[in-house]
């Protein structure tokens, strides 16, 4: 299969999105995506740009996507953090994932950063054996938190 990784630009910001919306229907989370085309553009173009999103298109059409920005780690320094790598389900088990998390990785190497890291859901069981075959050690002993606008607003309020 021919393909190409290459860097997005904002005229592919439309289908970003819609990758997007596609794992959060994969992830049983359906209705969870805020971002829209706006945000997506100011975020990741322009001078202060707050991430680097790169696409995979076969016969020019985009079929995948990982979006990667920095994390300042006290142990490590400045690292790289993988916010999702998604690939259309048709296009699954192409290599088309594998080939965007080489470039991931050959990102961090070129930003000289000590760490790439990233979440997976458990129940990901493909995505967790790939990662380990990759050499990427699965940490379980970790619980990933969050606090949404709600609760920051309630926890403030108290």
């Amino acid at each position: 299969m021919n393909y190409t990784i290459r860097n997005a630009e904002k005229s592919d910001l439309p289908e970003i999105l819609n990758l997007i919306k596609e794992l959060a229907k994969f992830e049983n989370e359906p209705d969870a995506v805020e971002v829209d085309i706006q945000e997506l553009e100011e975020g990741g173009f322009g001078p202060k740009a707050l991430y680097t999103c790169f696409v995979a298109e076969v016969n020019e059409k985009i079929e995948g996507m990982a979006l990667v920005y920095f994390r300042y780690s006290t142990w490590k320094g400045r690292t790289v953090h993988l916010e999702d790598l998604i690939v259309r389900e048709a296009m699954r088990g192409t290599g088309l994932g594998s080939a965007l998390y080489k470039r991931v990785i050959e990102y961090s190497r070129e930003q000289g950063v000590k760490r790439t890291e990233w979440v997976v859901l458990d129940w990901n069981t493909p995505a967790i054996d790939f990662y380990k075959r990759s050499g990427a050690n699965v940490l379980t002993d970790w619980h990933t938190v969050q606090m949404d606008e709600k609760a920051m607003k309630n926890f403030l309020e108290k």
